[in-house]
């Protein structure tokens, strides 16, 4: 997969070394000559280019990418970078950075947005999943909000404690896609028992989270 990463400051940088690790050939473009740090990610290509010029963006063979990430500290370049890349080169996939939850409004379809990441919000999120209990937190969003990855650690009054995952009366429009129990991460196997302090990770539709609460409370009949 060929994936081109507007910003390469620390964030960009990160980024392309798991990308690279992983595989991917990766493009990391930025504007700023103190940015182009070609020892720190060798196995990268490099572009001193401004990413929000359409003609820079031709060099850059966008057409060619398969996603393209927004990962630059202003949001208003990460949106142009954004619009672009989905608009002029139909990028598949477009992944963008926001730096500010002010602006989390903006970041998305509109704006060519597939997925958008908040660093604050996700730390919040990370907290919270960290101290609740029953409660669902909301980990991350596709598709405009379309679908949520959602966590909910099971109490342990709920009445689907003991019930196999098979059993369980699960909401349309919700997947349960991993259930993390101590220091192991297990497959939702049909026979596997849910047990207290199961954290349950779902993608769900926005409108079934709150049943799922429903149906995790030890208030459920």
């Amino acid at each position: 997969m060929r994936v081109a990463i507007a910003g390469a400051g620390n964030v960009g940088r990160s980024i392309a070394s798991e990308l690279l690790a992983n595989g991917h050939d990766v493009l990391l473009i930025d504007k700023d000559t103190k940015a182009i740090k070609a020892a720190s990610v060798p196995e990268a290509e490099w572009l001193l280019a401004d990413a929000c010029e359409l003609s820079m963006l031709e060099e850059a063979a966008l057409d060619r990418c398969n996603v393209v990430i927004a990962a630059t500290g202003d949001d208003k370049v990460n949106l142009v970078v954004s619009l672009l890349a989905k608009t002029e080169f139909g990028v598949p996939r477009v992944v963008a950075r926001v730096n500010h939850p002010r602006n989390e409004w903006m970041f998305n379809e509109s704006w060519g947005v597939d997925v958008s990441v908040s660093t604050p919000r996700i730390m919040s999120a990370l907290v919270e999943e960290a101290v609740s209990v029953g409660d669902l937190v909301r980990l991350f969003s596709f598709r405009q909000g379309e679908a949520n990855l959602v966590e909910l650690t099971l109490p342990a009054d709920s009445p689907i404690v003991g019930t196999a995952v098979a059993d369980v009366a699960w909401p349309v429009d919700t997947s349960l896609v991993s259930i993390i129990r101590g220091k192991h991460v297990h497959s939702p196997l049909p026979d596997l028992p849910l047990e207290a302090g199961d954290e349950l990770l779902f993608v769900a539709a926005p409108e079934r989270e709150k049943q799922l609460e429903d149906l995790l409370s030890p208030h459920t009949a």
